[in-house]
């Protein structure tokens, strides 16, 4: 089947790419250009010692080689939905095709796109007939690890989160009866739901059980950062890097570790940071993780994003309306942004931080841009 490849991409500073590793190739050696000045001596950067990582390699039971401080223990999948290569490969086809959506022109891609980080980098996400969504697309990178779905987390797993988007009337807006119907009458369909199940009945059910299966599967690995913990003297951070993580980590200073922990950088948890809520005309519109649970101290909570890739997945916040990681940073400095009636989270403090540390900060968060699993796009099933 003919296919296209698509690898998520790199984004790392000049700094980055010399002094951690991240680059590779052939580097000048020192010596006298045509007009007798010295060169500049360029070290050679070490290739990684972890193997491309692409769909038809993985296995969630070996997320332990990859060299970024996984552990298998740590992987969810529901015991009524166990992960399989044959369910992985039918969600494949499942996630890429637009033929899930009413009108043929969404899918799961659409808002989810590999050749940007597995989001759409926009500030919401556009639906059926340009309709806009009121959230950003979350990415699916490291998706294995994570617990509750959507920045609410009205959702226990991901299949659930599958087939959300399919019936809701902004984003896919068609009905899991109609897209059971559609897929029944493609033809090549059925060996796939025959591979993965056992037989070729097709149910909602089981369109979000491949899709999830598949998602699963997209994990982001080596990092200049994972580099740097495997072997600091071969790939040391860079020394902006380096520093930052200090910033990061020290309760004194970034205190971002208290929410960011963890292999993914998440704490899988809710807070309400005060995004959307300085408008206080409006704030009523950001309850967030408080609309599921009811319970007041919920309201303005949304889930702790993972920082992996972080590079690749702006604009951010629940709402994208912070554009950039240095305005990320300014945002946390001054405390987030407060309304008496939805008071902050307990752990959301004004910073005291220099410019260079603010700076530093940025540039570790860029360190846990890596590598991201390779997939082939297949061709709509026929």
């Amino acid at each position: 089947m003919t296919t296209r490849i698509v690898r998520s991409a790199i984004i790392l500073s000049a700094a980055c790419v010399i002094a951690s590793g991240c680059g590779g190739g052939d580097s000048d050696k020192t010596g006298s250009d045509k007009t007798g000045s010295a060169k500049t001596e360029v070290k050679e950067v070490p290739k990684s010692d972890i193997p491309e990582l692409t769909f038809e390699s993985f296995d969630p039971a070996k997320v332990e080689d990859l060299g970024s401080g996984y552990l298998k223990d740590f992987v969810r999948t529901p015991e009524n939905n166990p992960w399989t290569r044959e369910k992985a490969e039918l969600g494949r086809h499942l996630y890429f095709d637009k033929r899930l959506s009413k009108d043929g022109t969404i899918a799961c891609a659409t808002c989810h796109d590999p050749a940007k980080g597995w989001t759409d980098q926009a500030p919401v996400s556009t639906g059926i007939n340009g309709q806009k969504g009121g959230r950003s697309a979350p990415t699916v990178i490291n998706r294995v690890f994570s617990t509750l779905q959507f920045w609410d987390g009205r959702e226990p797993n991901l299949e659930g989160q599958a087939v959300g988007p399919i019936h809701n009337p902004i984003e896919m807006g068609e009905t899991h009866d109609g897209v059971v119907a559609k897929l029944g009458k493609i033809a090549g369909y059925k060996p796939l739901f025959q591979a993965a199940f056992g037989d070729e009945t097709v149910t909602i059910e089981r369109v979000g059980q491949a899709i999830a299966s598949f998602e699963r599967t997209v994990v982001a690995y080596d990092s200049p950062w994972d580099r740097s913990k495997r072997d600091p003297k071969k790939w040391p951070l860079s020394a902006a890097a380096a520093r930052g993580e200090k910033v990061f980590l020290d309760q004194n200073k970034g205190r971002c570790g208290l929410c960011h922990s963890g292999q993914s950088f998440t704490d899988e948890d809710f807070h309400n940071i005060g995004v959307g809520m300085d408008d206080h005309a409006t704030a009523d519109q950001h309850l967030g993780r408080g609309a599921i649970t009811k319970n007041a101290k919920d309201n303005g909570a949304y889930k702790t994003p993972t920082l992996r890739n972080i590079t690749e997945t702006g604009p951010y916040m629940h709402d994208g309306s912070v554009k950039t990681l240095e305005e990320v940073v300014d945002f946390y400095v001054k405390g987030g942004a407060e309304n008496p009636k939805y008071p902050l989270d307990e752990k959301m403090k004004k910073l005291t931080l220099t410019d260079q540390e603010k700076s530093d900060l940025v540039e570790f968060m860029k360190a846990l841009t890596g590598r991201v699993t390779t997939v082939k796009i297949p061709m709509p099933v026929q």
